[in-house]
C-alpha cells in the first residue's frame, strides 16, 4: 500500500511556473514508477510526465515537452513536476499516481495507487 500527498498547486498567469510535489509513504517508494497526470473539467485523464523507478527515464507528451520536468528524490520519498510556459489549457486538477510495472505505464488504468489531486489554475 502507498499513500500519496500532492502539494504545490495555485493559481498563475500564463507564462509562469509552479513545482509539484507529491510525498510517498508506505511501501517502497524506490519499486514505483511514478506518474502526472491531469483532468480538466468534462474531459479525461491524461499523463502528463512519468519516470522510471529505476533507470531514470521519463515519458513526456508532446503538449508538454520542453515545458514540464518530472524528477524523483527517493531519498525523500517524493516526485515533482516541475512546470515552466504555463498556459490556460494547462488548467486542471492534478495527480501523482505510483506503479510496479517494469515500463512505464501511460494510461490511468495501470496505476495502483493514486493521490487526492491539486488544483492548477492557468489565468490569460
Amino acid at each position: 500500500q502507498v499513500q500519496l500527498v500532492e502539494s504545490g498547486g495555485g493559481l498563475v498567469q500564463a507564462g509562469g511556473s509552479l513545482r509539484l510535489s507529491c510525498a510517498a509513504s508506505g511501501q517502497t517508494f524506490s519499486s514505483y514508477n511514478m506518474g502526472w497526470f491531469r483532468q480538466a473539467p468534462g474531459k479525461e485523464r491524461e499523463l502528463v510526465a512519468a519516470i522510471h523507478r529505476s533507470e531514470g527515464i521519463t515519458y513526456y507528451p508532446d503538449s508538454v515537452k520542453g515545458r514540464f520536468t518530472i524528477s524523483r528524490d527517493n531519498a525523500k520519498n517524493t516526485v515533482y513536476l516541475q512546470m515552466n510556459s504555463l498556459k490556460p489549457e494547462d488548467t486542471a486538477v492534478y495527480y501523482c499516481a505510483a506503479d510496479r510495472a517494469t515500463y512505464i505505464a501511460r494510461i490511468p488504468l495501470q496505476y495502483d495507487y493514486w493521490g487526492q489531486g491539486t488544483q492548477v489554475t492557468v489565468s490569460s
